[in-house]
């Protein structure tokens, strides 16, 4: 069989069934649009999330000092007071870390806030 005789029986066939036709093709359309659809649907939740972690600071590198230890009670990550101001001090100026570019410094604890004849117990930085 030629080519041109297999295209006019596949024209022959197509317009036999025309409704069978038109409703293969709405399906392969729709069926195509849905693809793209979800394609761009989960690229654009993909570029969402990322600019959300670059705006949290995704070159942001946190030291924080190990945990504090009273008997067989743990105060938690970062309740030691190991870190020094000298210690940021030294990876700001150090010449064998140069992929810094700014060092912050921040010192946290717990304490009691008193105003206006009122107090709390919170987070200090």
């Amino acid at each position: 069989m030629e080519f041109s005789e297999i295209f006019e029986e596949a024209l022959s066939t197509l317009t036999v069934n025309k409704l069978r036709t038109v409703l293969a093709t709405l399906g392969i359309v729709i069926g195509i649009g849905s693809v793209i659809a979800l394609i761009s649907l989960g690229q654009g939740s993909q570029n969402a999330v990322q600019n959300q972690i670059q705006s949290l600071g995704a070159n942001l590198l946190t030291i924080s000092p190990g945990a504090q230890r009273g008997g067989f009670v743990s105060g938690g990550q970062g309740s030691a007071n190991t870190l020094t101001l000298e210690d940021a001090q030294a990876i700001s100026t150090s010449p064998q870390i140069t992929t810094v570019s700014n060092v912050s410094p921040e010192y946290q604890r717990r304490a009691q806030i008193t105003a206006s004849g009122k107090n709390t117990n919170t987070q200090v930085m």
